[in-house]
């Protein structure tokens, strides 16, 4: 008779972790963690602080009472909007129809792409000074011109309110349109040559190239562009500040560059406030445009 072997006891099984209990983190989400660190230290920095520090400086009811009571106020309120609705569309209705334009594979037209892409890719700063100094009444470059062709005065561009904002969107409209033109061409790059060649052999004309194949292609990218440049319009004090510095009379002021007319009055509430007035009109504008990127 042999001898029973022993009866080993069974083995404990693993501890499993509590729900509160940290799992280790391996060597690569160590290392990634700590490589995002300083983009987040940055962004606190240099974002999250401005911003908090600018609405806790706006936080007071009584700079919004005092801009109301601005008469200045309302009328950069519409100077705005009208540069919005107008300067954007119009850029955006040009930038649409150069597209076409430029999209076409003839030498000269590359030749003249790079020369219409130089008013975007120079900084704006010489370029609209250059333009203020052509204006001006007295030795600019126009009104010397047009004084040896016609033996008359110029005009006084810049000390007519509605003169002086208007050359301001077209300021604007002459910087930035070279950037959404090819914006938009990249667009009707991407739609397949196939379908021009199969209506033009249908027989369609140009137009009805344009709203059955073009437009329908481009309808989506063409939308989030007018959105987007919207947004980016709110904070273009250049074309203005440049120009015409606000005036005259502070009258061709935007918000953008009203906050900078309180800076240096020192009153800076009121210039944190002027541009938190602003958020109303760029948050829709921001919710449509990330609503229409999710789709």
């Amino acid at each position: 008779m042999s001898a029973a072997s022993p009866v080993l006891p069974p083995a404990p099984a693993p501890a499993r972790p509590g729900r509160g209990a940290a799992k280790p983190l391996s060597s690569w989400e160590f290392w990634g963690r700590l490589f995002v660190l300083p983009y987040l230290l940055v962004f606190v920095v240099f974002v999250l602080y401005p911003v908090g520090y600018g609405l806790w400086l706006a936080r007071d009811p009584q700079n919004y009472v005092q801009l109301a009571e601005d008469p200045i106020f309302f009328r950069t309120l519409i100077n705005t909007i009208v540069f919005i609705v107008v300067a954007v569309n119009v850029k955006m209705v040009l930038a649409l129809g150069l597209s076409g334009f430029f999209v076409q594979s003839r030498w000269w037209i590359k030749i003249l792409a790079l020369v219409f892409i130089l008013p975007w890719a120079v900084p704006s700063i010489p370029t609209i000074l250059s333009v203020r100094f052509m204006l001006n009444p007295e030795w600019g470059v126009i009104n010397s011109t047009y004084f040896r062709w016609t033996g008359l005065d110029g005009p006084n561009w810049l000390n007519d309110p509605t003169l002086a904002f208007i050359l301001s969107m077209l300021m604007h409209i002459w910087k930035s349109l070279p950037f959404w033109t090819l914006i938009l061409l990249a667009g009707r790059l991407a739609i397949p040559t196939e379908q021009y060649e199969a209506a033009s052999v249908d027989g369609a004309t140009r137009w009805q190239k344009f709203r059955f194949i073009t437009w329908p292609a481009m309808r989506g990218l063409y939308l989030t562009s007018v959105i987007l440049s919207m947004i980016w319009t709110l904070g273009d004090f250049n074309s203005v500040y440049l120009l015409t510095g606000g005036g005259p009379a502070d009258l061709t002021h935007v918000l953008a560059t009203l906050g900078i007319r309180y800076l240096r009055l020192d009153q800076i509430e009121l210039a944190m406030a002027s541009i938190v007035v602003a958020l109303p009109l760029v948050l829709p504008l921001v919710f449509v445009m990330m609503k229409r990127l999710s789709k």
